[in-house]
């Protein structure tokens, strides 16, 4: 699969069905400016589009201090509304098709993540983060609020009642308490971050490909129904997988008691 050539972005495949994504910004902390919305925007929904062979990818930042510091206010200093509401429209959709990528994305957050760099940790499907990074929703600091889907994003992954706490306070947090909350799923050793969120974008790729995009679409889109419509749901998007060969090799793997080969078909 060929990839552009991205200003902001280094793509880094990884065998035949991950793909690591690094924020190449790292002498400004990763911080996101107009171009990287427009790499973004064209690389989620470049893999929606036309996944090929991959299964999951893994977003990362480049260097050691930051995985994302948030928007980037220099580039940001002086713009007038309409400059500024023209390049977030931009974030705006880089941050929809993140969060509607048909491929697992997991977050492997290196260092610290401020404003819209945290939001863009939110909008992956799960977060593993190493210990000593600070996480904050700060934009209130600044005279604005969350922009990213950050005032829906914190509150069904932390409450309601906490995620109030830390947008209106802007107060940083740790991955400790991201992992107490149920933000973060796993704190790794700074060593160990790549190489555990790889094994497990390893174990998901392992699994019929087309049932994890099922899954995921069922679970994102039956968190914004009740109950019974998102089962209905559920069950429309279970149906689809019936009749795959996938589904036939995985019943046919486990009788035979081999490892599937799933195929994506």
């Amino acid at each position: 699969m060929s990839w552009p050539h991205y200003e902001t972005l280094a793509i880094e495949p990884r065998g035949e069905h991950l793909l690591l994504v690094r924020l190449n910004r790292p002498e400004v902390l990763n911080a996101l400016n107009t171009q990287m919305g427009r790499d973004q925007l064209d690389l989620w929904t470049r893999l929606s589009a036309a996944p090929g062979n991959l299964r999951c990818v893994i977003v990362t930042g480049a260097g050691e201090r930051a995985f994302c510091a948030g928007g980037d206010l220099k580039e940001r200093d002086g713009m007038t509304q309409t400059q500024w509401q023209a390049q977030h429209e931009i974030f705006e959709r880089a941050f929809m098709a993140l969060v509607e990528c048909t491929l697992p994305v997991i977050a492997a957050v290196n260092g610290h993540a401020y404003g819209g760099g945290l939001e863009l940790a939110l909008c992956c499907d799960f977060v593993y983060a190493v210990p000593g990074v600070r996480l904050a929703l700060s934009e209130t600091r600044l005279g604005i609020m969350p922009g990213g889907m950050g005032t829906q994003n914190l509150p069904r992954a932390v409450g309601e009642r906490r995620a109030k706490e830390l947008i209106f306070t802007a107060r940083p947090f740790s991955a400790a308490e991201g992992l107490e909350w149920g933000l973060v799923n796993r704190v790794c050793e700074p060593a160990q971050l790549l190489e555990e969120a790889l094994a497990t974008a390893q174990a998901i790729a392992e699994n019929g490909p087309l049932s994890i995009r099922q899954a995921k679409k069922s679970i994102h889109h039956g968190l914004s129904m009740d109950l019974l419509t998102g089962y209905r749901f559920e069950i429309e998007a279970y149906n689809r997988l019936v009749d795959t060969a996938d589904r036939r090799e995985g019943v046919q793997a486990f009788n035979e008691k081999r490892k599937p080969r799933f195929e994506g078909k």
